[in-house]
């Protein structure tokens, strides 16, 4: 296999992974052809010792921390109510619908520290060392955003909002 074959195999991560950050499929594909067309144009950089997988996860988290910077308001995210306001869409009554929906919600909440790093390990399977790489931190924190991310979503899941209201006399 060749470069570019490599790099087609791995597009639907890339597309998983922006869609995580972006939250919105026409700006997730924009990052992943972004992404793509960077990596082809950099491909003489590309350590044949890493997995090429993370490399690219670098690549596209970079620049959408760049996005993130060029746009004053930082708001190229949406959040899951604004994605689905013009559909008419039926609420689901399974409770595994409800349990996803909960999950996406709280994982909204989280920091964006905390939430990729939970996304590269828990959903993207990567080792700490390759997410360490990617987010250009010790691994020793990367353990410590995932431990303090899983524990927020934890609490999250088990009290609801609960724990964020307080008592009004």
């Amino acid at each position: 296999m060749n470069f570019r074959s490599d790099i087609a195999g791995e597009v639907p991560y890339l597309r998983r992974f922006a869609r995580a950050l972006t939250g919105d499929a026409a700006l997730a594909d924009d990052l992943v052809q972004d992404c793509i067309e960077r990596a082809l144009r950099k491909q003489h950089l590309f350590d044949e010792t890493r997995r090429l997988r993370a490399w690219l996860f670098a690549i596209l988290r970079n620049l959408y921390i760049s996005g993130l910077r060029r746009n004053a308001h930082g708001a190229t995210a949406k959040s899951v109510d604004e994605m689905i306001s013009g559909e008419d869409a039926v609420k689901p009554e399974q409770e595994s619908r409800l349990a996803l929906s909960d999950i996406a919600s709280a994982l909204e909440r989280l920091p964006a520290a905390h939430r990729e790093v939970l996304l590269l390990i828990a959903l993207e399977e990567l080792s700490y060392r390759e997410v360490a790489e990617i987010i250009g931190v010790p691994v020793g924190t990367v353990m410590s955003r995932l431990s303090r991310a899983r524990g927020s979503l934890r609490a999250m899941l088990d009290d609801g909002d609960a724990a964020n209201l307080r008592r009004i006399k």
